[in-house]
């Protein structure tokens, strides 16, 4: 991943490391440094949240911005969400494909009572289009189950920017 042995740091600055790979949701990274020593971060990572309980594993997910959402257009995404959600064009759309992205958006959280989760990173705007679509037939436990499927992929990708 880097030359940084991320099971050597000290608690603090791999804390201070990682913290931003898993949204808003820094207790993962607190807990996976306690679980040190494992051969891949990202799969100790995923561990914590395997062995979170139902309600931490929806906090996570509900700590993810909606995809061209009010946080996108205040500007208050974070770093890694703003870079992620520019590299699928989705800070540069027409009006009509904005509006597209809030109908879904407002249906799915209506739905599931949580945002759309999608790696935005290993598609592009129309493949997260038919998703959004094609995912409001799932039922919520389906979908829970592939939003933390998502979210290991984005913490992945997230891991290997840092290198």
């Amino acid at each position: 991943m880097s030359g940084i042995d991320f099971n050597t740091l000290p608690h603090q600055a791999f804390v201070a490391r990682y913290a931003g790979v898993v949204e808003h949701s820094p207790w993962v990274v607190e807990r996976a440094a306690a679980r040190r020593p494992f051969a891949d971060l990202a799969a100790g990572i995923a561990a914590v949240l395997a062995d979170a309980t139902p309600d931490e594993r929806l906090s996570v997910i509900r700590a993810h911005p909606e995809l061209a959402g009010r946080a996108a257009v205040a500007g208050t995404l974070t770093a890694e969400s703003r870079s992620e959600q520019a590299s699928a064009g989705l800070d540069r759309m027409e009006a009509e494909a904005v509006e597209r992205f809030h109908a879904l958006n407002a249906a799915y959280r209506a739905r599931f009572d949580f945002p759309f989760i999608i790696c935005v990173r290993r598609t592009d705007r129309s493949g997260i289009l038919r998703a959004m679509a094609e995912r409001l037939t799932h039922d919520r436990a389906t979908e829970v189950a592939t939003a933390l499927d998502e979210i290991g992929h984005i913490i992945r990708l997230r891991l290997e920017t840092l290198a």
